[in-house]
């Protein structure tokens, strides 16, 4: 009993004043899977919360932080907090319209679950952490999002209409956390009851999705989304490699027509190095990059720095020939068109019917089929 006393007064100690001194220790609970705590805090009472939540799940931190440094929203009667407020009122589906946020550490695709602490200025949610749901809103769409909120007395039912606003296709795991002045010393047991109501995605029993994209000799994998998109995507690449012809656009992509459509589900989002999107519902956009429009995200590459990246997307070039497919190539680093007639195999390893067009192996060569 006396290390249980001690190993809990631990916990209740634990005490940050930036990102990397917020860490989760304790052990996952088991109806949870891959999770990321996201935050924005300007007083330090949601830091605080986070330093309880962290002790409570074991999960990732990614902090929110304004690239305009030092405001003081809270100056002239809250002028410049009501400012950015208000511009993101007038046209809330704008990207002009939020205030600038620095990259998070953390890419929310990687993650089954997301739980976003967020303090409430004048009975809104603060406009930067507005700005990053709107701005990775595609990518927190299907995941499973809880709500943290934190105000001096004001209730948070509009803070929750913003969230339902900025990011509609969320799963929510339950109903939205209050935190106010009367009770922010008692958050560690609010929070250990809050978790017991949520209903948290379990961690996928099987592998994410992948496509390859070979330019060239090079071959990288690209971890898919999960949306009718790619499930569509996947259902064509299953009957043979696609292959593209992109040209450089833009100074931050390459990008071409598919020669077919996909199901499109546009949002806007700010497009960042290594994504791989969808335009027009008949485009594919790859990314060196970044760019906001309305867009369908298809995936992301995997692994490779913005530097990498343009090497491998030959940036600024044209007639660029990409070839898309769910097999990694086997290392053969050249085809060649064949119209015999002895037994073939598609790269999945199944007799290619009559009829079949694309690359086959072929008498342990690699062929085009046409």
């Amino acid at each position: 009993m006396k290390h249980i006393l001690m190993l809990l007064t631990a916990l209740l100690l634990v005490g940050c004043s930036k990102e990397s001194d917020v860490k989760a220790e304790v052990t996952q609970p088991a109806d949870m899977g891959k999770t990321l705590i996201v935050y924005y805090s300007y007083t330090g009472n949601c830091r605080e919360i986070v330093n309880s939540l962290a002790a409570l799940v074991k999960a990732d931190v990614a902090e929110v932080q304004t690239v305009a440094e030092n405001q003081d929203y809270n100056a002239n009667n809250y002028k410049l907090g009501n400012d950015l407020l208000n511009a993101i009122n007038a046209n809330p589906e704008s990207i002009d319209s939020y205030p600038a946020i620095k990259p998070v550490s953390r890419d929310a695709a990687d993650y089954d679950n997301i739980i976003f602490v967020t303090p409430l200025w004048h009975s809104q949610m603060a406009a930067p952490a507005q700005t990053y749901l709107f701005q990775n809103r595609a990518m927190l769409a299907g995941k499973h999002f809880a709500l943290i909120v934190s105000s001096w007395s004001s209730g948070i039912s509009t803070v929750v209409s913003n969230a339902r606003r900025l990011v509609p296709d969320v799963t929510w795991a339950g109903d939205a956390l209050w935190i106010n002045h009367n009770n922010h010393s008692n958050r560690n047991s609010l929070i250990e009851s809050w978790l017991s109501t949520q209903q948290f995605q379990t961690s996928s029993t099987t592998m994410a999705q992948k496509m390859y994209i070979t330019i060239d000799d090079r071959t990288e994998a690209v971890t898919l989304a999960d949306n009718s998109a790619t499930q569509a995507l996947v259902t064509k690449l299953q009957t043979a490699p696609v292959t593209v012809t992109l040209n450089s656009s833009g100074g931050f992509e390459i990008w071409g027509a598919l020669g077919f459509s996909l199901p499109a589900s546009d949002t806007q989002i700010i497009a960042q190095p290594g994504d791989v999107i969808l335009y027009n519902s008949s485009n594919i956009c790859l990314f060196y990059g970044s760019n906001q429009w309305s867009y369908t995200r298809l995936g992301k590459i995997d692994n490779l720095t913005a530097s990498e990246l343009s090497t491998f997307l030959k940036a600024g070039e044209s007639n660029i020939s990409v070839t898309l497919s769910l097999d990694k190539p086997s290392g053969i680093n050249s085809v060649r068109a064949d119209h015999s007639s002895s037994t073939a195999y598609t790269l999945h390893g199944t007799p290619a019917q009559e009829g079949y067009q694309g690359i086959v192996i072929r008498d342990g060569k690699k062929v085009v089929v046409q």
